[in-house]
């Protein structure tokens, strides 16, 4: 079963990673937080009360034994800028701008926060390696996740074909219909690609994110690849999304992390 349960608390994991890894996508169930966040929110920019939002990181980390002292997070900006994180981040220090953290540090964890945009996280078994990256429209067409397989390529000493990703809930491609400006930014990223990765229906264009996305790690050389497909927009019961949820809506957490 890829959805578990603790504590009240309910997250997805996936089998790629064979049950070795500390790892979840936390739902919107087990929080503290009121409607329109309701419940597991850990986003701190929706306007929700910061004590509720530490409450929740609190208890979606104990689902899993996380050390709450223990975790690097960053401000996402839908960039391509890749993070190697070695230590926690103190409280008191602004996070950096970023969309991708990589670390070689047991016990360290990596937390991000997602309504739509495509968590996907890395793992190199022989390096010893993990990572988590954001990627909506633009961090997919900036092409991050292939920044971070390179950055860990060089940072870690890498074998692409070595690293295990793993594509989680995010906005489905029967969903996520984009204008002119997005069509073109994907066209120009992907070339011959990218008619199969925008699809045409009544009159209207949809962006494939979990398409492309698996795309980039086949391009950077990545061969085990698992994907969810869970929309968000589909099932706002377990997941916030932006699109579906008209920007009303909180922030669910991606985690992964190396064991000691």
């Amino acid at each position: 079963m890829p959805f578990q349960e603790s504590g009240g608390v309910r997250y997805y994991q996936f089998d790629i990673f064979g049950g070795k890894m500390p790892h979840a996508v936390f739902t919107r169930q087990g929080g503290v937080s009121p409607a329109p966040w309701e419940s597991l929110n850990l986003g701190g920019t929706v306007g929700d009360d910061q004590q509720r939002v530490d409450e929740n990181r609190r208890r979606a980390l104990a689902a899993l034994g996380r050390d709450p002292q223990a975790v690097y997070d960053v401000w996402q900006v839908h960039s391509a800028h890749v993070v190697v994180a070695d230590s926690p981040r103190p409280a008191a220090t602004p996070p950096v701008q970023a969309d991708a953290i990589l670390t070689e540090r047991p016990g360290l964890t990596l937390l991000m926060r997602f309504a739509d945009c495509v968590p996907i996280l890395l793992h190199d078994p022989v390096r010893g390696a993990a990572g988590i990256v954001h990627a909506g429209w633009l961090g997919t067409v900036r092409a991050a996740v292939r920044a971070a397989v390179e950055t860990m390529q060089g940072a870690f000493g890498s074998r692409p074909a070595d690293v295990l990703a793993a594509i989680g809930p995010s906005i489905g491609p029967d969903h996520y219909e984009v204008g002119a400006d997005v069509i073109q930014a994907v066209r120009s990223s992907f070339g011959a690609d990218a008619p199969g990765l925008l699809l045409t229906r009544d009159g209207r264009t949809y962006f494939d994110l979990w398409a492309a996305n698996r795309l980039l790690l086949e391009r950077a050389g990545v061969k085990h690849i698992e994907a969810s497909g869970l929309c968000t927009a589909c099932r706002v019961d377990d997941w916030f999304s932006h699109r579906a949820e008209k920007g009303r809506t909180g922030r669910f957490g991606a985690m992964i992390a190396l064991n000691p």
